[in-house]
């Protein structure tokens, strides 16, 4: 099975709806995974029936005994999150408050304890293109690094016979990019021409390089302002990073958008055809990927 990862520097640049088009194009058997769990969305675009769901635990919560509780105010006192809270005489803990530390644990290890959490749920579920795993994150809650490493374990375990595992990534640089990431073969870095988006992706291809995965390059928009296309493809030959793909702006991305497809169903679309041209330069770098490792 190889690994790809389309993921980008910062949002807004079309991560997902390339994601979508490419689950569509590519032969073969093909598993999915949604691992921008702070705002997962390629559900929007692939309709899925959940064929099973799975709470995610993630980090210990602390949680006060109020039958230990002597209500001395200690915890309180010591909480640097001001996740405890008093109702009269009985103290309890904000769980969206508290960071897990355990300094009130410490403090009182009679009545207080860590207890587990769900912070999250797993989903594990059935589209046109193949099973799709993703996930939601309790509003507030963290770990998000570790609910990214419980989607790609889900899918992994459920369909390790695929021929391609194709994850659509979070934006950014932090650890559910890092999570997402972590054991891929390829990342394709979607950017747009412009400052901030040319910033992003020095920083994200620099993040993906500890890595050592496979590294491409696609330019969304690219037709918006084509001297920072120019400095982009200027870097990207630089840096030997293969730009593999050029999609110009097209309203009927938005309309597919609207219609909860992917924009390879409306087959006029200049973006769509853009598409088609990336998702076959792709399919060569597939081709060398497996000569590569026989």
């Amino acid at each position: 099975m190889i690994r790809i990862a389309v993921i980008s520097g910062k949002g807004g640049t079309g991560k997902t709806m390339i994601t979508a088009a490419l689950a569509q194009l590519l032969p073969g058997g093909l598993v999915l995974a949604d691992c921008d769990v702070d705002a997962a969305n390629l559900e929007l675009l692939l309709s899925p029936k959940i064929i099973r769901t799975e709470p995610f635990i993630g980090m210990k919560t602390a949680v006060i005994d109020p039958a230990f509780c002597n209500q001395c105010g200690e915890c309180m006192d010591h909480c640097r999150f001001n996740a405890i809270e008093r109702d009269g005489d009985i103290y309890r803990v904000n769980p969206l408050r508290c960071e897990g530390c355990a300094v009130c644990v410490h403090v009182c290890p009679i009545a207080i304890t860590m207890q587990p959490r769900q912070t999250g749920e797993v989903m594990y579920s059935d589209t046109e293109p193949g099973h799709l795993v993703h996930a939601r994150l309790v509003p507030g809650a963290g770990n998000s690094g570790l609910l990214v490493h419980a989607v790609k374990k889900t899918a992994m375990e459920q369909d390790r016979n695929c021929d391609l595992f194709l994850i659509d990534g979070p934006p950014g640089t932090g650890c559910p990019l890092i999570s997402t990431i972590s054991g891929v073969d390829i990342v394709l870095v979607v950017t747009e021409p412009s400052v901030s988006g040319l910033h992003d992706l020095k920083r994200v291809v620099a993040v993906c390089r500890q890595f050592r995965p496979r590294v491409l390059v696609a330019i969304n928009r690219f037709d918006l302002e084509q001297s920072l296309t120019e400095v982009i493809q200027f870097w990207c030959i630089e840096e030997n990073i293969p730009i593999i793909g050029k999609i110009p702006f097209d309203p009927m991305v938005i309309e597919s958008v609207r219609n909860g497809v992917p924009v390879t169903f409306m087959p006029t679309s200049p973006a769509a055809q853009a598409i088609q041209i990336l998702e076959s330069n792709l399919e060569q770098e597939l081709r060398y990927y497996r000569d590569q490792r026989k």
